[in-house]
């Protein structure tokens, strides 16, 4: 039987996969968008039918033409039809530099100043922040007008924040020993839009009017006790000498006195003076007494040993709302009887009290702490235990520690002053 042989060249030609052809280099015209876009506009509203290879066919979807909502749907809510688009406005954040003759306005947004100003009267101000205008929060110092500026902006509708003076070398005012109006007011500016400005307190209506008559009265007892100076000091230069009295005799004293004629000629417009503060204190006292008179807690206030209506009135003028102090070691280092301290790579140096807070009360406390040194009761505890530090520490610091123990205890007695820490 023959046998069939086949070449090596058919064997390899049937093992071998087929061979694709090569592509041609001719130019293949692709259809771009646009061309499809043409024909699709071209076809009208036919669906666009695509082979692909003859195994299936791939539906596209009909689009309207343009300019047309399909189905007459809306292309917007029925709310934002009726209401519009509801935006939210970016906070403003102002900052305004008070000063005696004029005030400096300075805008941020977003890190950028945005506007600047500069009145001469809190009115002109309208126009920026007034009640037309969007809301801010404005920054503005704590100063003798800090509160009425206050009340006038809150009332437009603003958010105010009083920013504490004491601390506002830590904001950078002053820094590089430049310090203008124009940089200060762009400094708290900045301060404000990054949080960062320590916030003073602001006093309520009462207590504001109860600090403004002990102001009138300390300077018409500071002004009687400089006249009451004088006079002794114009009659000492003469060789005579006046008694000691009480300062509201002190001028039927003076005129009791056989002093040559030349003298009485030289301090009689100050003997008028002091004739005519007088009867101007005890006005001021007498209003002072029926504004304390609304305030149960002076009353309460009252009772503690070495403490009278003055002090009491200047107590709460001060601090108004206790709650705002964790402890009564607070208030202590909020009216600045609390030693200084410089401690650092683990040695402790204390000094002499801070002295920072209102130098007023803290005055008025010390004295209410010599009044209870000198007094006559000797059973009060206060005056057993302030004896017994000035044995062993001396008259002055005793005094101190007393003046504030005394805030302790004004702190403890009242009815609102109430703290979180009870003990002190």
């Amino acid at each position: 039987m023959p046998t069939s042989t086949k070449s090596r060249a058919d064997l390899k030609s049937q093992s071998a996969a087929p061979v694709t052809a090569l592509a041609s280099r001719d130019r293949v015209d692709v259809p771009t968008v646009k061309r499809r876009a043409r024909r699709r506009s071209a076809q009208g509203d036919a669906p666009v039918v695509r082979v692909v290879a003859d195994e299936f066919v791939e539906n596209r979807a009909i689009l309207p033409p343009s300019g047309e909502n399909p189905g007459g749907a809306p292309t917007r809510s029925e709310t934002q039809i009726t209401q519009g688009a509801q935006g939210r406005m970016t906070m403003r954040f102002v900052a305004l530099d008070l000063g005696a003759r004029k005030t400096t306005y300075c805008e941020l947004s977003e890190g950028q100043v945005v506007q600047r100003a500069t009145v001469s009267e809190l009115e002109s101000l309208q126009p920026l922040l007034g009640p037309d205008q969007p809301a801010a929060k404005v920054a503005i110092e704590a100063c003798r007008e800090a509160w009425f500026v206050h009340d006038l902006l809150v009332k437009w509708g603003n958010e105010v924040v009083l920013v504490d003076t004491t601390r506002s070398k830590q904001l950078g005012i002053g820094q590089h020993g430049r310090k203008t109006d124009r940089i200060d007011a762009e400094t708290l500016a900045r301060a404000l839009e990054a949080g960062r400005i320590p916030r003073a307190h602001v006093l309520s209506p009462s207590r504001r009017e109860l600090r403004r008559l002990l102001g009138v009265r300390r300077a018409l007892v500071e002004a009687r006790a400089q006249l009451v100076t004088t006079v002794r000091g114009l009659v000492r230069e003469q060789g005579e000498r006046i008694a000691g009295c009480n300062v509201e005799n002190f001028v039927a004293r003076v005129r009791a006195h056989r002093l040559p004629r030349e003298i009485l000629l030289l301090i009689e417009p100050l003997l008028v003076l002091l004739e005519g503060i007088n009867p101007q204190i005890e006005s001021i006292e007498e209003q002072l007494a029926v504004l304390c008179a609304q305030e149960p807690i002076i009353a309460v206030l009252t009772t503690t040993p070495g403490v009278g209506t003055v002090v009491a009135a200047c107590f709460m003028s001060v601090v108004d709302e206790a709650k705002r102090f964790h402890s009564a070691h607070h208030v202590e280092s909020y009216i600045g009887l609390v030693p200084s301290e410089d401690s650092s790579g683990g040695k402790r140096r204390v000094g002499a009290i801070s002295k920072e807070g209102n130098c007023y009360l803290r005055a008025q406390l010390v004295q209410s702490a010599w009044t209870i040194l000198r007094s006559s009761d000797k059973s009060d505890p206060l005056y057993l235990w302030a004896t017994q530090l000035v044995a062993r520490r001396g008259k002055r610091i005793a005094v101190i520690a007393l003046a504030r123990r005394l805030v302790g205890y004004c702190g403890r007695c009242g009815v609102t002053v109430q703290f979180t820490t009870p003990s002190i």
